[in-house]
């Protein structure tokens, strides 16, 4: 459990520092911070890595972690005014995607991955409300002709809005696992996040067994 807290801890300062990059220690050597400052090397608000980004190097042993993308179409989340769509003057808020991290381990055959999202919030014309659902869909993809998913978890945060208008959020989905593939298979998998405005609405209660 302490161990946990730590990792989360660690991934949180790094979404949300965005500290320079260039990694001086052997990657062995490196602590998980260390890492993940790394990966968020640059100005805080620069675009997130997309399909095209080069893949980041990061130590898992002989683990594969796969790249982080966001998902075509779910890289913005736009909620326009009651009954309007989210354009122009009728727009309420709309959020963003700037940066992504990751984390692999592996405990009897299973990867639990942790991954760091962090983005930012925008008021529009018609006005954002005072505290927004950020609806976040992660997912381990295995690549190919015909993509499977292997495993997927949507997560929520909340974004206090103030009068500025630009929020930043920070989210760590760090419950992620799915089976170790076998050989080389991780090496054609992605971790693929987007917006998933599907995540907000309840799910549906499990049907009733009719009594016999």
């Amino acid at each position: 459990m302490g161990s946990n807290r730590l990792v989360k801890a660690a991934l949180v300062a790094a979404v949300t520092a965005g500290l320079g990059c260039g990694l001086a220690q052997p990657a062995s050597a490196q602590s998980i911070t260390d890492r993940f400052k790394g990966l968020f090397g640059g100005k805080p608000d620069e675009p997130a890595q997309g399909a095209d980004a080069p893949k980041v190097e990061q130590d898992t042993g002989d683990l594969t972690c796969p790249d982080v993308r966001i998902r075509a179409g779910a890289s913005t989340y736009a909620v326009g005014a009651a009954g309007k769509q989210p354009v122009g003057n009728d727009l309420r808020f709309q959020a963003t995607i700037s940066k992504m991290a990751r984390e692999c381990t592996v405990n009897g055959g299973v990867i639990t991955a942790r991954i760091g999202i962090q983005g930012r919030v925008i008021a529009g014309p018609s006005g954002a409300p005072s505290s927004v659902q950020v609806p976040i869909r992660v997912a381990v993809v295995q690549g190919g002709v015909s993509e499977k998913t292997i495993a997927t978890k949507a997560y929520q945060t909340t974004v206090n809005m103030t009068e500025g208008g630009s929020e930043p959020f920070t989210l760590v989905a760090e419950d992620l696992t799915y089976p170790a593939p076998p050989g080389a298979v991780g090496d054609s998998y992605i971790f693929y996040i987007g917006f998933d405005p599907q995540a907000l609405k309840p799910e549906r209660p499990a049907p009733k067994k009719k009594k016999q």
